[in-house]
């Protein structure tokens, strides 16, 4: 089965929704990785539509499901349940259910290097912006009572190596900015 990274970016085309990356950044990830990437962009108010756009093409390539990172969000399973269901594709979510602690362990024990690349205001400082996701992180997000999975959109990070890319991602953090309750780091693939 043929595999396609797929990402939704606000609705001028420019970064990603959650994460605040460029497409530039997640190019450079989808060719380390060997995989095509396709973008669809959108308001939150269009989202949905966009989306479904995206897994027509999806489906179009005959890729038959989707793989979600999911721990146990409900709402977004049954969202994402519902609208791959109606074209036809299976929404498949790994990690459900699994302890947190243990899926964090397993990935940077396993070689996985992600770094913080935005954070919920209020809930973590900014100072986190750009730190690597390792087992001192996971055990200060604990000390301060946040999910140290980020599960609740506490905070999200962008994987830059691990054992199937080709070559680490090299990222350089640009600057801080302030959107919807979060910072986000704007980082440039390194030159």
């Amino acid at each position: 089965m043929p595999a396609l990274l797929f990402t939704m970016l606000d609705e001028g085309g420019e970064r990603s929704h959650s994460h605040g990356l460029s497409c530039e950044v997640l190019l450079v990830q989808a060719r380390s990785l060997g995989i095509p990437i396709i973008f669809r962009a959108a308001s939150w108010e269009k989202y949905e539509a966009a989306f479904l756009d995206g897994l027509s093409e999806i489906r179009d390539a005959d890729v038959s499901m989707g793989v979600f990172g999911d721990i146990d969000l409900d709402d977004h399973r049954k969202w994402v349940e519902r609208v791959c269901g109606s074209m036809g594709i299976a929404a498949m979510e790994p990690l459900w259910n699994s302890p947190r602690r243990d899926l964090l362990s397993e990935f940077i024990t396993n070689g996985f290097q992600a770094m913080i690349v935005a954070v919920k205001d209020g809930l973590l400082s900014p100072n986190y912006l750009g730190r690597v996701l390792d087992m001192q992180v996971v055990q200060e997000f604990e000390s301060l009572g946040i999910d140290p999975s980020g599960e609740a959109g506490e905070y999200h990070t962008v994987v830059v190596d691990g054992p199937p890319f080709r070559e680490p991602v090299a990222i350089c953090p640009v600057s801080r900015t302030f959107k919807d309750g979060y910072w986000f780091l704007t980082v440039d693939v390194c030159s």
